[in-house]
């Protein structure tokens, strides 16, 4: 059974963005090769500063869509209580 994490990454413009994958060094590799999503092609080169592992893809969605609905502020205070 495949691990699957929710990451956010932090743009050159300071915007975030969050995903999951199951690879998360591949993943942000893929991002700053602009070959991961549209969002993050243009805002390069980005930063991993978050992740979570899940217990599988649909917990992981299931966050993930959680986590989109927050606003900036609180995303970056769970970065900050992680770093």
């Amino acid at each position: 059974m495949k691990k699957w994490f929710l990451y956010i990454v932090k743009c050159k413009d300071s915007s975030l963005y969050t995903g999951i994958t199951t690879n998360l060094e591949k993943r942000v590799k893929r991002h700053n090769e602009g070959m991961a999503t549209k969002y993050t092609r243009g805002r390069k080169p980005v930063k991993l500063v978050y992740s979570k592992a899940c217990s599988n893809e649909s917990s992981a969605r299931k966050k993930e869509i959680e986590l989109k609905k927050l606003p900036r502020k609180k995303k970056l205070e769970l970065i900050n209580k992680v770093l």
